[in-house]
């Protein structure tokens, strides 16, 4: 993972970074449609040329109590042949990862197991690094290949 590019992000006051190989842009979206008796981190469905993708709340992925609300930049991926945009609170930056993945200094919370796989030192500090396929469909074998391993 040493040198694997990350784009760093905020999500609920925390810094949390997605490889950067796994995301296929980012975006600012201008409108969610909502989706009735969705599981509750999907916020509705959003548009990008043409394509429709699920829009997931990575705080409420992430078991954070306050959502997203009006949160509208987003990471797009795909997983499986379907597109998600990953709502976060902020894009900050992209980052080479400078150490091999290490368990979190402190605990971010039971939500964060499913999609955490661990913290990673970067020129700006050490940082949670996620995996964006287990933020879109859930805690499994990621569906992403080549995510790099915890």
């Amino acid at each position: 993972m040493i040198d694997e590019l990350l784009l760093v992000t905020a999500i609920g006051g925390h810094r949390a970074a997605l490889p950067a190989a796994a995301i296929s842009s980012v975006i600012e979206i201008e409108g969610i449609e909502a989706i009735p008796l969705a599981r509750a981190p999907v916020a509705g469905l959003t548009t990008l040329r043409s394509r429709v993708l699920t829009v997931i709340d990575c705080r409420a992925a992430l078991g954070l109590t306050e959502t997203a609300g009006t949160a509208r930049e987003a990471v797009v991926i795909e997983v499986g042949g379907h597109g998600y945009a990953l709502l976060v609170d902020e894009v900050r930056d992209v980052t080479p990862a400078l150490s091999e993945p290490a368990a979190p200094r402190a605990d971010p919370g039971p939500g964060w197991a499913a999609a955490l796989v661990g913290m990673v030192e970067t020129a700006s500090g050490p940082v949670l690094v996620l995996d964006p396929a287990r933020l879109a469909v859930g805690p499994g074998p990621s569906a992403a290949s080549g995510l790099m391993a915890a």
